[in-house]
């Protein structure tokens, strides 16, 4: 399947593939947050098989997203450049992809402000929010981490912990589940409101935040070793998996508290990220069943309920993931970011049974 994505989109000079929605392909340029996810999954495919035309691929469209490492007017510089680039980086060693990166992280780092202790997400919707986070910020902290390992600059891990802490301190209700916008006051730091912009209410749980939020702090836990993450990750992971609402084959509706539940749609995007980021955590935590979870949820996606067969789909991996409900956006269809995560599952499972 990614192959046939490669090639059918070599031509399309800049383009990026985005979802396929009612038979047509919907792609991107570089600037929507989603535009580095294709290249990692090139990047996945090439370590597994180490065909020499997937790593022309992988590189072709990894230089499609190089522009956005001096983009400073949003967040997801980490998933458009890490999940490209730091991949790249760390299957070839290539040294153009370090500057990249860097460049990239410090472009991130100008969105952190001392006083509110936050990377700010979003610059839009000024008459909503004065200073907005949403729980995906999670996800672009390891490129800070990352610059901090590859440049020796403290100043990077620095901004990534305080970012963590805070997001600890204020997105997560006593059930540990997350919010997914909190609103802060940009001289204060206090925060304003808890609301959500992609799940069903301001208090309901948005089952793709859940997922970023226990990757995230999985991941924090890797470059810092500091035990609260490890603790906040399992406590995000005993809401998603003690909830009554989660299907049997763990592929959770989009929004655990959606009010039609079981004829909701499910995201598979969710239970992509979820089960990568349990591989990861069993690891730190072998005895706690983690990695049988992540194996049930990889069998659920693997299988014909989610998974295309190859030459349809619009060359996609994965069926039946969720965009955004509420913006009636991407509803029910492939997503890259479900198979970027379903693949760094693979690889991750592939590994962790060597």
């Amino acid at each position: 399947q990614t192959l046939l994505m490669a090639e059918k989109y070599s031509a399309r000079e800049g383009r990026l593939p985005r979802t396929w929605e009612n038979g047509e392909d919907v792609s991107s340029d570089s600037r929507w947050w989603c535009s580095g996810f294709f290249p990692g999954v090139l990047w996945y495919v090439y370590e597994n098989g180490r065909n020499p035309r997937v790593l022309e691929y992988a590189r072709m469209f990894t230089a499609r997203v190089e522009r956005e490492k001096h983009t400073t007017d949003n967040h997801d510089v980490g998933f458009m450049l890490y999940c490209s680039f730091g991949n790249g980086l760390r299957l070839t060693g290539d040294k153009s992809y370090e500057e990249v990166l860097l460049t990239g992280a410090r472009s991130l780092a100008t969105r952190f402000k001392p006083e509110v202790g936050l990377i700010r997400s979003w610059d839009h919707n000024r008459d909503k929010w004065q200073y907005p986070v949403i729980i995906d910020n999670m996800m672009n902290l390891e490129l800070l981490f990352e610059a901090s390992r590859l440049s020796g600059d403290s100043t990077f891990y620095n901004i990534a912990r305080k970012h963590a802490d805070t997001t600890m301190a204020n997105h997560f209700r006593e059930d540990n589940s997350c919010y997914h916008v909190v609103d802060y006051d940009p001289e204060t730091g206090e925060v304003r409101k808890r609301q959500t912009a992609q799940g069903y209410a301001d208090e309901s749980a948005w089952a793709r935040g859940q997922a970023w939020a226990l990757y995230g702090y999985t991941m924090c836990y890797r470059y810092t070793h500091d035990a609260k993450y490890l603790e906040q990750a399992e406590k995000v992971y005993n809401f998603i998996f003690n909830n009554k609402n989660l299907p049997e084959d763990l592929v959770p509706y989009w929004d655990f508290d959606a009010p039609n539940i079981p004829n909701e749609p499910r995201d598979a995007s969710a239970a992509a990220c979820t089960a990568s980021a349990l591989y990861e955590l069993s690891t730190y935590l072998p005895d706690k069943g983690y990695k049988e979870t992540a194996d049930r949820i990889m069998e659920s996606l693997a299988s014909p309920s989610y998974r295309a067969k190859v030459g349809t789909n619009g060359n996609f991996i994965l069926m039946h993931s969720v965009g955004s409900i509420p913006h009636g956006a991407e509803i029910d269809v492939p997503l890259n970011y479900a198979d970027y995560y379903f693949l760094e599952g693979l690889m991750r499972k592939r590994d962790l049974e060597k």
